[in-house]
This record gives structure tokens, sequence and C-alpha cells, in this order.
């Protein structure tokens, strides 16, 4: 079943991940066949396609891809919002996930900078971001 909170789907797929997040923690799935580890939840391996994967706990460490700053809210959820950034960060533990840098000027944030997993409350859901480590 799922439900839309904002632009977010929670289905039960990804609701471990949501749930995990408003207890702190950040999740990520890995595959037991192959090892690759992946995000967002899907309900296969993206390498092998094999479905027997298990969550396993991130240690928060990741290094900043990419990133874009939005001056135009394209979602009335955002609007109060502008500008912010939309980042792509790579966790130690190898999966890519699409957040937000935090406590850090737009115009500072750089590439392969070093970032930290912070949990933030973002209306009644828990958002996975990250500040300068």
């Amino acid at each position: 079943m799922a439900t839309m909170r904002g632009p977010i789907d929670i289905t039960d797929l990804n609701q471990p991940y949501w749930d995990a997040l408003a207890e702190g923690r950040l999740t990520f799935q890995r595959c037991r066949k192959c090892e690759n580890a992946w995000l967002p939840p899907r309900n296969e391996c993206p390498r092998c396609l094999e479905a027997d994967w298990a969550w396993q706990d991130a240690g928060g460490a990741a290094r900043v891809v990419s990133w874009i700053v939005y001056h135009t809210a394209h979602d009335e959820t955002f609007k109060d919002r502008v500008p912010y950034n939309v980042a792509i960060v790579e966790l130690d533990e190898g999966p890519r996930m699409i957040t937000n840098i935090v406590g850090v000027p737009n115009e500072r944030i750089e590439p392969d900078a070093k970032v930290r997993f912070v949990p933030e409350q973002r209306g009644e859901l828990t958002v996975a971001c990250f500040a300068p480590a």
C-alpha cells in the first residue's frame, strides 16, 4: 500500500528506509549474491538482477559528486526553501543518493567534499541530508 507525503511516495518496499531515517539511521540495500549496494530501494539488484538482498546501515560518511541550486520551486512543497540545493553524494559503502547539503552556503559546496549524514525533520518525515564532515 503506497502513501504520499508531499512529493514522496512511501511503499512497502521503501518503508524500511523511511523507518530507519525516523530512528536517525541511514540504510541502503546490498545484494547477497554479488555484494552490490544501491539506493533508492528496488526489488532486485541493479547489477545482477537477483531479488536476494538485505538492508544495511550506512556509516554516514560520503563525498559530494554533483549538485545544482534551484532558484525556482517546481513543486509547492519547496517554495519556502528557495534557493535550495539538490546534490548527489556517494556513500563510503558505494551507493549514490540524491540529497541536500546543509550547514554550508550553496555557493561554498565543492566537488569531492567530504560530508556526513545528518537526519533532518521535514514536516512529518525525517530525510537524509549531509553536512560538511
